[in-house]
């Protein structure tokens, strides 16, 4: 996905005293404003040339590449290969491969692809260092910002839910900040989605982006995946956890639901706000998926 944005010239300049033959220079940001990434053909290779939105941003994700470094394999993650604290700028080996959300895999060949994100993710979750007291007590805010979120979401669109999504909603603000305190913490890759999955037929499963990189409870890192391919393949989640090495348990499958149904209801809550039926869409059939779970 491209916006065909040129790449600023204090960039053009970066780059170039980093890679003198760099030549082609293509714009493959998400379709979002806080995207901001070109891939920068060199010889027969490439890199990758991206800006943070925020110090915040850059600082988490160079330390998500030295994690990755460490906790994974050649050819599983792209490496750092540059990058600059005053321009936010990070320059990134090409990871193999082609990213899975939208890729054509039979059944068989879904199955492996979530197999083995499962068991890459473990391996990364397995590399974490014991939480600090600051640490536990930043994911104890985070829940507590949550449940709050989500009491404060109900007020503006309990109109637009039935009883049982309301009753599960409540159940987010009353149940949430308990029940993840008594979850160990690790150190997330913080957006484990398919988007941010690369797939190689040779090398396999890879991962790339660690811009929400920070610790926090493992079960956040399945949020995405619950709400929007769990829930209507089962299979695919079987698979995974497969990988993972070991099942949820109860404490962190009801987690799991609370946290997936506080997305639904800020998706619901955004799209209504901002006239967005999009948002609006996504948020009832998550919604609608999460009260199915219960029934």
């Amino acid at each position: 996905m491209t916006q065909n944005t040129p790449i600023p010239s204090d960039l053009r300049r970066w780059v170039s005293s980093h890679l003198p033959g760099a030549a082609q220079v293509t714009d493959v940001s998400w379709p979002r404003g806080s995207s901001r990434v070109w891939r920068v053909a060199v010889g027969a290779d490439a890199v990758f040339v991206k800006v943070s939105p925020s110090t915040r941003d850059y600082e988490r994700e160079v330390r998500g590449y030295a994690y990755a470094a460490r906790a994974l394999g050649a050819h599983e993650a792209p490496r750092l290969l540059a990058s600059d604290p005053d321009l936010h700028v990070l320059m990134t080996s090409r990871q193999p491969g082609n990213v899975v959300r939208g890729l054509p895999l039979d059944v068989g060949e879904e199955r492996h692809v979530y197999e083995l994100a499962g068991h890459l993710l473990r391996r990364w979750h397995d590399h974490s260092h014991p939480a600090s007291d600051q640490v536990r007590e930043d994911i104890r805010t985070s829940m507590a910002n949550q449940a709050e979120e989500a009491a404060a979401c109900l007020e503006s669109t309990a109109g637009h839910l039935d009883n049982d999504q309301r009753d599960l909603v409540r159940a987010v603000s009353r149940e949430l900040p308990e029940l993840a305190a008594g979850i160990s913490a690790v150190y997330r890759h913080g957006d484990y989605a398919t988007r941010n999955w690369m797939w190689h037929p040779e090398h396999g499963h890879g991962v790339i982006d660690f811009e929400m990189f920070a610790p926090g409870i493992a079960v956040e890192e399945f949020v995405w995946l619950c709400g929007a391919v769990w829930a209507v393949r089962p299979d695919l989640k079987a698979a995974y956890f497969s990988g993972y090495g070991r099942p949820l348990s109860d404490r962190e499958e009801r987690v799991l639901r609370l946290l997936t149904v506080r997305l639904g209801v800020s998706y619901l809550d955004s799209g209504l706000t901002k006239q967005q039926p999009e948002l609006v869409e996504r948020g009832h059939l998550i919604l609608t998926r999460m009260t199915r779970e219960y029934r």
